[in-house]
């Protein structure tokens, strides 16, 4: 891909765009490093309460939606366009066609050419809970957050139910709902995307990001990660471009 918002699409392939536009309930964009979206999919369309893509391709999220709402996500793609770091995990409150409000689990990721990143691609996920759920869900962002910040200390699923109000079976069933993963799960999970990204972006010695992304030593590390991911954290990091 290019840095001219204009050849960022045609370089996709038309049957992903199309694939896109069948997922009724992922909502898919591409925006330019000059803030204009310039490839979305018919679900974000809807969204917008636009009546066709025309309407939406180049323009900018000021332009389309309430003020805290672009501020919000252009916030999120100027540090994804500044840091190159994916965003995960995300959850939003998303307002549906029908009018009435979903929870949405979005992640955004960086397009980089010439080591540049050109683009940012979001997908956002409709979670389809129920409305009597919402406060369900407002508390699983509590603990998407504890995670994110504590990840280099040892984390309790008791202390992460306790953060979500409910009991720790209840806690498993309502991750395992909304991400696929039990709580522990989902904290290996973003222990090992920070490790994979301190593996690939700094020189840290391995004991470090060993620590700092709250694995007991470096050979616990190593075999967590090369379980996950089928390398050691040294291979990986060798095998990651200079």
């Amino acid at each position: 891909m290019t840095s001219d918002s204009s050849s960022i699409v045609p370089n996709m392939q038309d049957e992903l765009l199309e694939l896109f536009d069948a997922l009724v309930n992922v909502i898919f964009v591409v925006k330019g490093r000059n803030g204009r979206y310039t490839a979305v999919n018919q679900a974000f369309v809807r969204r917008t309460g636009r009546s066709s893509k025309r309407d939406v391709i180049g323009h900018t999220a000021t332009e389309i939606f309430s003020p805290a709402l672009a501020e919000r996500y252009e916030d999120q793609d100027e540090t994804v366009f500044r840091t190159g770091k994916p965003l995960r995990d995300e959850l939003e409150l998303i307002r549906r066609t029908d009018g009435n409000l979903g929870w949405y689990l979005t992640m955004k990721l960086p397009v980089v050419e010439d080591g540049e990143v050109v683009a940012v691609v979001s997908i956002s996920r409709d979670l389809e809970v129920p409305r009597a759920d919402r406060v369900e869900m407002e508390a699983l962002s509590r603990v998407v957050e504890a995670v994110t910040q504590r990840l280099n200390e040892t984390i309790r699923v008791a202390e992460l139910a306790e953060l979500a109000d409910c009991s720790p079976r209840q806690l498993e069933r309502r991750m395992k709902r909304v991400f696929g993963l039990t709580a522990t799960q989902y904290v290996l999970r973003r222990r090992v995307d920070r490790a994979a990204e301190l593996l690939t972006e700094t020189e840290l010695p391995l004991a470090e990001v060993a620590t700092t992304c709250g694995f007991y030593d470096q050979a616990d590390f190593t075999r967590r990660f090369a379980r996950l991911t089928n390398e050691t954290p040294a291979e990986f990091r060798s095998s990651r471009p200079a």
